[in-house]
């Protein structure tokens, strides 16, 4: 029996910008949600100027933000704010990100949104929360992902490095979609909807677990071991001949014997003192790293992982992105698709929830800046004339 998309009938309202709500809102737009994008006339959500990548459009913005409606709208101008309200209040769901106090100085906070709607679920996105001593601070990801300590905690000895991703801004969207879902459902259960309230440094801070925990209960720091592990060895990527790199785990001592024994070929090294336990090698790293380096320096990319899944070694090779648009399992596993855009079809992977049994996700077109501005306008009884004087004064565009 086919099921509709789980979110098919929701109305979702987004005054949203750069990644954290625009990720978000895009993740209940592909499980069928109609998402309406509230962006500014002069240029729109500033994602949009990011970069030329894709296909002449910013690779942000393609990402984040498909499947959408757009209407520029100046909320500046009394009768831009007023369109608002009144899509507003015909939705299920509002979602925001401006700077710490902007929303509530428009009116478009969660608490009092909530208040004048009560079955309306509206979410705020922050940087650092609505109180505090960081409440008003600038909340980019990578000073977030500073002030979560991600970023001592990754890179090399030498030298601490950000995510190459916009870890901050990707876990604070994730945790705003969630929160809409289990709003939802409370809200069916109840009929009341409310406030969700999100910040990046607290997404960010429960993600930093392992290293957060491990510090605060009586260990030291982890020290920055780049793709090394800090209490595991071998765990590290390997130059092979054939100028790859080859990242492989070994998780146990059994594992360590089975490595010596049918890929490094020197079987002695399982019972060796210096390497036979993980305390071992890792108080031996540079020894232990030195042997399976210049075994895998005699192995090409494919034999080496050949030989290390044959004995039953967790491997990886070290992709770069463009080897990641290309990956085999991606490819067998057909999760691309083309997504509509202003300037033609552009490849996009399926999201990463399926619900076998229903439709697949709509991943619907990447809209042009204010490209559905008067067909919302006309929803809401505006007249041509009407439409037109906005228009004339640049209240929309």
């Amino acid at each position: 029996m086919s099921h509709p998309l789980p979110l098919d009938g929701i109305t979702v309202v987004a005054v949203e910008q750069a990644v954290s709500a625009p990720f978000a809102t895009r993740q209940l737009a592909d499980l069928g949600a109609r998402v309406i994008k509230i962006e500014r006339p002069d240029g729109g959500d500033f994602a949009r100027g990011y970069d030329t990548a894709a296909a002449g459009l910013a690779s942000h913005f393609v990402w984040c933000n498909r499947g959408k409606e757009s209407i520029a709208v100046d909320l500046k101008d009394p009768r831009g704010l007023e369109i608002v309200r009144q899509l507003v209040a015909d939705a299920d769901v509002f979602v925001q990100n401006l700077a710490q106090g902007a929303a509530a100085r428009l009116g478009l906070d969660a608490g009092t949104l909530c208040a004048a709607h009560p079955r309306l679920i509206a979410v705020d996105i922050s940087g650092y929360g609505a109180e505090g001593p960081y409440a008003h601070k600038r909340a980019y990801d990578m000073l977030v992902q500073c002030e979560a300590g991600l970023v001592s905690v990754t890179g090399t000895a030498e030298q601490p490095v950000k995510a190459g991703i916009p870890a901050a801004d990707i876990a604070a969207a994730m945790y705003a979609f969630s929160g809409v879902l289990a709003a939802l459902l409370r809200r069916g259960a109840t009929g009341v909807g409310g406030p969700v309230e999100v910040s990046m440094l607290e997404s960010l801070a429960e993600w930093m677990g392992h290293p957060l925990h491990y510090g605060m209960h009586g260990g030291e720091t982890p020290a920055r071991t780049g793709v090394a592990h800090a209490v595991i060895s071998p765990y590290d990527a390997y130059a092979t001949a054939d100028g790859g790199q080859v990242l492989l785990s070994v998780q146990n001592d059994r594992e360590w014997q089975r490595l010596a024994d049918q890929v490094l070929g020197r079987p002695e090294l399982g019972g060796d003192p210096a390497f036979a336990t993980n305390t071992a090698r890792t108080a031996n790293r540079e020894k232990t790293d030195a042997v399976v380096a210049e075994a895998l320096a005699r192995l090409g990319t494919q034999e080496a992982i050949g030989r290390l899944e044959a004995a039953g070694i967790a491997c990886a090779r070290l992709n770069s992105v463009t080897d990641v648009a290309r990956h085999p399992q991606l490819a067998a596993r057909d999760r691309w698709r083309e997504v509509d855009s202003p300037v033609g079809p552009l490849r996009a992977l399926l999201p990463p929830i399926t619900l076998p049994g229903g439709p697949e996700a709509r991943m619907g077109a990447v809209p042009a800046l204010g490209e559905h501005t008067d067909a919302l306008l006309k929803a809401l009884g505006m007249t041509d004339e009407g439409t037109a004087a906005l228009h004339r004064d640049g209240v929309v565009a």
